[in-house]
């Protein structure tokens, strides 16, 4: 009998000792949770806000903590451009408002704990300013020309691989922003500042193919390469691909005007959905992470979103009106809302224009990236290869210098002269308007010093073609320009 009693007690310690441990490990698997993976959601008073800051779903898969994102540029000025002149991300070209915690562009989403994403508005949100001391205007869903997103993937990879780039230096630096828990701390030092560092390394090993090639520069991206040479995406080697898609940033609003037809410059997709879902998966959504019905509320947004109007007030309506039947007779055929050719792919031999950005895109990618997602309700289906790129309607085109498929003619005014008249290097990136010349100030010390040297004789960045409008009178060309501010 006491034999038995004793198994019995014993037996008690034991189911009590399994108990504790069980309530301690779904404790721990609890703050785990909490701490790590828990996703808190994001709250904006406004569709345009949600455009602005909020989440594509990028932050699981291409998110940073935002409060090693929020000290790098302190700690690694040597690493931005300008030789460290300027040590915030201010020096990439993000357009940031007053009082928001990210610049436009950036989402911040607590999931576990506050990581920082890229959303669509960092490359489609355009600023402009009317002089050099003037308030700068952000404006959703133009083309955001003075964003280096290159630069900026550039500084976080060499951030990660600078010796500096410690637990130690990151937490005193991230101590003088904001006060983390003793769990927090621990939690950071051991594992989230070393996973972060590993993920930016990685992350700049798969970006190493673009060392060979031109530089994007601020306003412009290669924005399917990526997506081609990435492992979990279309897994093309680059290799074995050396072709070159830099292409000047696009404007996203007025959608509905694109109703039915070919998107993106060379119309490699007419489905406004697609290149929504598409463009959040290039931008580090992955398929179980993307919010498909907020995409869906932003495509509402884009497709009535109008441009701002000219902001200037020298319109002469006389030549106004001589621009107009000039722009029926010479331009709106082809970018006219109702012409026969526009929003249709024009061959590239006929439009004369650089042929790089078209050689990127291939049928076996157009292949992949319908099969990319075919296990999901929203599968892809509409991507092909082209001959040519897209005669655009030009709603707004006073705000998307600089012009052409790869930004290689600063203004509409030299657009509209023979490509052996147009600059052959000019600086882009600088953000005061020139309302004579219909684009972006890019000569001069100020455009010098605060712009990116864009040269045509590099790859990929001719300036040649699409000489339409070039034998005008030059007072022709004047009319012609003064209704373009109209549009």
């Amino acid at each position: 009998m006491v034999h038995k009693d004793y198994t019995h007690a014993k037996s008690r310690r034991w189911l009590a000792w399994l108990a504790l441990l069980l309530i301690l490990g779904a404790a721990v698997a609890a703050i785990g949770w909490y701490k790590l993976f828990r996703e808190e959601p994001q709250q904006f008073d406004s569709i345009e806000a949600f455009y602005l800051y909020g989440s594509i779903g990028t932050e699981p898969e291409e998110g940073l903590p935002y409060w090693v994102w929020r000290v790098l540029p302190g700690l690694f000025p040597q690493h931005l451009p300008g030789d460290g002149e300027d040590a915030s991300y201010a020096a990439l070209g993000v357009a940031w408002e007053e009082g928001q915690p990210t610049p436009v562009g950036f989402s911040l989403k607590t999931i576990g704990f506050p990581r920082i994403g890229i959303n669509c508005a960092a490359c489609h949100t355009a600023t402009y300013r009317m002089a050099p001391d003037d308030e700068r205007r952000i404006v959703p869903a133009g083309p955001h020309q003075t964003f280096d997103p290159q630069a900026y993937l550039r500084f976080l990879g060499d951030a990660a691989a600078d010796p500096d780039f410690t637990a130690e230096n990151l937490l005193g630096a991230i101590g003088e922003e904001t006060e983390l828990s003793w769990l927090d701390r621990l939690l950071y030092r051991f594992l989230i500042i070393p996973r972060t560092r590993d993920g930016l390394l990685e992350q700049a090993e798969r970006f190493t193919w673009t060392e060979d090639r031109p530089r994007w520069g601020p306003g412009r991206i290669d924005p399917f390469n990526p997506v081609k040479f990435h492992p979990d995406l279309l897994a093309l080697d680059p290799a074995e691909d050396d072709t070159i898609g830099n292409s000047d940033i696009m404007p996203l609003w007025a959608m509905n005007e694109q109703e039915g037809y070919a998107l993106h410059w060379d119309g490699l997709n007419d489905s406004l959905t697609e290149v929504v879902l598409s463009g959040a998966i290039g931008d580090g959504a992955r398929p179980d992470s993307l919010p498909v019905e907020a995409l869906g509320e932003l495509e509402a947004y884009l497709r009535e979103l109008a441009p701002p109007s000219y902001p200037f007030s020298s319109l002469d309506q006389q030549v106004v009106g001589r621009g107009e039947v000039l722009f029926e007779e010479t331009c709106a055929n082809c970018h006219g809302p109702e012409g026969a050719r526009t929003g249709t792919v024009i061959p590239q031999p006929e439009v004369g224009t650089d042929s790089h950005r078209l050689a990127m895109w291939t049928a076996e990618a157009a292949e992949r990236y319908n099969a990319y997602a075919e296990d999901y309700p929203w599968d892809f289906d509409a991507f092909v290869k082209t001959d040519g790129y897209v005669a655009k309607p030009l709603t707004g085109i006073w705000l998307r210098a600089p012009y052409l498929h790869n930004g290689s003619v600063p203004t509409v005014e030299d657009l509209l002269r023979p490509a052996e008249e147009r600059p052959e290097v000019f600086h882009r990136g600088y953000d005061v308007y020139h309302p004579e010349r219909l684009g972006f100030i890019h000569e001069g010390e100020d455009a010098e010093r605060h712009g990116f040297r864009f040269d045509t004789r590099e790859p990929g960045n001719s300036n040649a073609g699409h000489e339409y409008g070039t034998e005008l009178p030059a007072e022709d060309r004047e009319a012609l320009v003064e209704y373009l501010k109209t549009l």
